[in-house]
């Protein structure tokens, strides 16, 4: 779930935190930078690792500061595809289950790939699973804040790197905003035996 990322970047580190150990200067900038941000095919940053190589530091014409260039190992959550993880479901909708870790919330379980027969109560806003047993269907709700086991199928990341407007939204009213899109987003699925809500699988 969890990986340690190689990387490289150049830290500027302000005049006025000079007199402190370089080292911690550059922790907390790399931190303030990366933190809680998703990098492109890379996946979510949690917290610097360690810094495994510092470069000379420059400091340039009209620029106080020093600029440095680290390599560095980064915690990244990139989970890899067919793991299992446990989350909480975080709502129900036409398009799936909303699955949340607690640290991160983009996660979807689409229809096909809940427990089969299953089926979308408008009336409650969950999904239910109808349990063929030999008694009859018994309906298997799921839901929101249940804890859920689900298997990472696909994983996807959209670059949300600011663009210019184009021509022809530069014309156009302000009135419809466009969606902004999650910039990374996992799809699990539970269609297997011991995959679902917990409470499902517990033995008696």
């Amino acid at each position: 779930m969890f990986v340690l990322v190689e990387m490289v970047d150049t830290v500027r580190i302000p005049p006025w935190q000079f007199e402190r150990k370089l080292n911690d200067s550059i922790a907390e900038e790399l931190n303030k930078k990366l933190a809680n941000k998703v990098v492109y095919n890379v996946g979510l940053c949690i917290c610097l690792f360690d810094i495994t190589k510092l470069e000379d530091a420059y400091v340039f014409p009209g620029d106080g500061a020093s600029h440095t260039k680290v390599h560095f190992r980064y915690v990244v959550f990139h989970p890899f595809l067919d793991e299992i993880l446990i989350g909480k479901i975080k709502g129900c909708s036409p398009e799936g289950v909303h699955v949340s870790l607690g640290f991160f919330d983009d996660i979807l379980i689409p229809p096909e790939s809940l427990q089969q027969p299953a089926k979308f109560d408008e009336a409650e806003q969950v999904w239910v699973w109808e349990y063929e047993t030999e008694e009859g269907a018994h309906d298997l709700y799921m839901d929101i804040g249940e804890e859920v086991r689900f298997r990472v199928v696909d994983e996807s990341f959209v670059d949300t790197s600011p663009t210019g407007p184009s021509s022809a939204e530069a014309t156009s009213s302000s009135e419809e905003l466009p969606k902004k899109a999650a910039p990374y987003t996992l799809m699990g699925s539970i269609s297997e035996p011991g995959l679902g809500l917990l409470s499902w699988w517990t033995s008696s």
